[in-house]
């Protein structure tokens, strides 16, 4: 493995009897993109709360560049390079796709309004969004809010950047060209943690897979053989993972 750039150690969490994170250990070396799979209810969501800042984890520690974060609340941690998608795109629906991007730019990358324009309409055009910088967000598809989501968390200027469920509700058409923009993104030299249902794009996208049950990690390795292991067959008994 590269070397560390984000370290969850011991990491605990629990919402009165439902165990989400029993004392777990996961690293994500620099320019790594590691997948992240577990059935609903699991706690993926949550975990991603826990190295974004959003929530507080029990016990444990997170370590960004062998840095203590653990209790850096969530805007630090974006101004440090640790950018997050959501599950459901919520875009400042009134405001224009330009204008989305350029609220991201300078509040979390902490820049001058003026001096993120250029980069703003840069990550628009990766994000295959140029041509709707002036349309109100509100009024976008859902494949362009999910590219606008892509590219506010991009605007941040990320080293490590957490995709929740991004595939979800996209026509296989779309997910293809989802599956392109994050392997461009990668390329950029952003390393990536993607929780994700739609298996095959994880699989096209990621160098390692682990899966979430129970509280902890029940496998770890190479993605399409960490699909095919029993432990992960019975929990995904029936699911189409297009291997």
């Amino acid at each position: 493995m590269t070397a560390p750039l984000l370290a969850l150690e011991k990491v605990s969490k629990r919402f009165g009897a439902i165990v989400i994170a029993d004392a777990i250990d996961l690293v994500l070396g620099d320019g790594e993109a590691l997948g992240i799979i577990g059935p609903n209810g699991a706690g993926k969501t949550t975990l991603f709360g826990i190295v974004s800042g959003n929530v507080a984890p029990d016990g444990g520690r997170v370590l960004y560049g062998g840095r203590d974060i653990t209790r850096a609340p969530p805007a630090q941690r974006c101004r440090m390079g640790i950018g997050r998608s959501f599950q459901i795109p919520l875009p400042f629906s009134g405001m224009s796709v330009f204008e989305n991007l350029v609220v991201a730019a300078a509040f979390g990358a902490r820049r001058r309004e003026r001096d993120v324009y250029d980069a703003c309409m840069d990550i628009l055009a990766r994000c295959g969004l140029a041509d709707k910088a002036n349309r109100l967000a509100g009024s976008l598809t859902l494949l362009d809010r999910k590219r606008l989501e892509l590219a506010r968390a991009l605007a941040t200027e990320p080293r490590v950047l957490l995709l929740d469920e991004v595939a979800g509700g996209l026509t296989e058409q779309e997910c293809q060209t989802l599956i392109g923009l994050i392997g461009d993104i990668r390329r950029g030299g952003v390393s990536i943690i993607w929780i994700e249902h739609v298996v095959h794009a994880l699989l096209a996208t990621v160098d390692r897979l682990v899966v979430l049950h129970n509280g902890g990690f029940i496998a770890d390795g190479e993605p399409h053989a960490v699909i095919r292991s029993p432990a992960v067959a019975e929990i995904y008994m029936g699911m189409e993972t297009d291997v």
